[in-house]
């Protein structure tokens, strides 16, 4: 028999504990439970040493509230909203560990959190109060390559997604605008780099970088680096390499 290993991430004990026994009654379930998203990385790190990878987790996307542990949602940057700190774990999840298939449980369905979570590398949404076959047919089928939703939320679900997807268009054309230099320094501003730590890089006097950065907020239609990052982001634009160390040419930058 083919065994699932399912772990169970959720910082309200009682229930994790409960849904960890209901699946472990299962004959081809093995299960686990982490209350937090560190706890259940360092499940994964130590499963994968241990030669015993998880195949599913089941993440809560309120991971964190009850705690005060939520980040705050970032403008317009497509960062997990507010309340979903573990649909932040999918993500890292995903990059770190891509075969493992994520669920996010939810007191309540909402079509623009199921969004991002599919958009972090959910393969499913499902309502804490669904039947365990219910459950059981979605971990089952997201190991079969498929996306499980709440019929309910499958319109508003395609209605987000599809207006992410313009807002994406829309930055590509405005990053597109921009010159190359200009693109250079909208990758450092995106790395999170300062006017002083560009112009090191960038050998460029701290006057000319702040020029640029000027121009590219021009171009993108923004008021603030914050804003640029955030429509960067939307459109694909990745950070610049950052070295361990920025190394000067001799004399005075340009």
């Amino acid at each position: 028999m083919v065994r699932i290993r399912v772990l169970v991430v959720d910082d309200h004990r009682i229930f994790a504990e409960s849904l960890a026994a209901a699946l472990a009654a299962e004959p081809d379930v093995d299960v686990s439970a982490a209350g937090s998203g560190p706890a259940a990385l360092r499940c994964l790190e130590r499963a994968v040493a241990e030669g015993r990878r998880f195949d599913v987790l089941l993440v809560d996307a309120d991971l964190g509230a009850a705690a005060g542990t939520v980040p705050a949602q970032r403008d317009g940057s497509g960062a997990p909203p507010p309340g979903s700190d573990g649909i932040a774990l999918v993500a890292g999840v995903r990059a770190a560990h891509p075969a493992v298939r994520t669920v996010v449980l939810a007191e309540r369905d909402d079509p623009r959190r199921a969004a991002y979570a599919l958009q972090a590398g959910a393969s499913g949404w499902v309502a804490k109060d669904c039947s365990l076959q219910r459950l059981l047919a979605v971990i089952r089928g997201v190991l079969r390559e498929e996306t499980h939703l709440p019929p309910a939320l499958l319109t508003g679900v395609l209605r987000e997604l599809t207006a992410a997807r313009k807002h994406r268009s829309d930055s590509e054309r405005l990053v597109e605008s921009l010159t190359p230099r200009e693109h250079e320094v909208l990758r450092c501003m995106v790395a999170g780099l300062g006017r002083k730590d560009v112009a090191a890089r960038l050998f460029l006097s701290p006057h000319t970088v702040r020029t640029h950065m000027q121009n590219v907020l021009g171009k993108l239609g923004v008021h603030s680096t914050l804003a640029a990052v955030a429509l960067a982001r939307r459109a694909g634009v990745r950070p610049a390499d950052l070295p361990g160390d920025v190394v000067e040419r001799s004399g005075q930058p340009a």
